[in-house]
């Protein structure tokens, strides 16, 4: 009892740490364009910002809700705050914490498994800055030959993404291999008939099968 005290006054704490920054960090990014058309005197761009919102903030809000549900259990409280506040959350922030958490053998849902992939977070969005500064932005002129059509390296760029899923779901596949079945399989099936279908939609469907089909083999005594 006195455990899941402290553990609740720890997510309550970073729950209110997390949201206080977050106001604090959305404000200061409202601030940039704010000041720049005060500057400048830009005036009556409300409604073409609001017909541009209009076509693409719907995506973004299922997104931004499926995320929430879908990471949350899996990092804690604190660093799901950090991972929206730093971004690039799916292709680097939640594989860093996820591989920390494999590492030290917690759960992202414990105080211990929080603070463990919190620092992982944080230390990933450290390394990615260092990075930028050091290597990518000396080496942007080389970008454009890295990454045209006839280049060599243009396969492999373009598959970044789904290698890094790959290789890190591989491992939790054949761990959890009778509930990862049923998942896998239609998500491959939507893809082949709706390939078009966006990351927000599929992760909500692969989120709800995923659960669905371990409630069913559980209640077939299949686990």
């Amino acid at each position: 009892m006195a455990r899941e005290k402290k553990e609740r006054s720890y997510s309550e704490l970073m729950y209110i740490r997390g949201t206080v920054w977050d106001i604090v960090l959305l404000a200061a990014m409202l601030a940039v364009p704010a000041i720049i058309g005060a500057r400048y005197g830009v005036r009556g761009i409300g409604g073409a910002v609001a017909a541009g919102l209009v076509k693409v903030a719907p995506l973004f809000y299922v997104t931004g809700a499926v995320e929430v549900i879908a990471y949350t259990p899996l990092i804690g409280v604190g660093s799901i705050f950090l991972c929206f506040t730093t971004g690039n959350i799916s292709n680097l922030k939640l594989p860093c914490a996820l591989a920390a958490l494999d590492n030290a053998g917690v759960r992202g849902d414990t105080e211990e498994g929080d603070v463990i992939s919190t620092i992982a977070i944080s230390t990933s969005a450290i390394v990615t800055t260092v990075i930028l500064a050091l290597f990518v932005l000396p080496l942007r002129s080389l970008l454009p030959y890295l990454t045209a059509e006839g280049s060599a390296f243009a396969p492999a760029l373009k598959n970044v993404v789904p290698a890094l899923f790959g290789a890190l779901g591989a491992p939790y596949f054949m761990k959890h291999l009778k509930i990862s079945v049923f998942p896998v399989v239609l998500m491959c099936v939507i893809l082949i008939f709706a390939g078009t279908m966006s990351s927000g939609n599929l992760l909500f469907v692969g989120v709800i099968s995923s659960l669905l089909g371990a409630i069913v083999m559980a209640k077939l005594g299949k686990l």
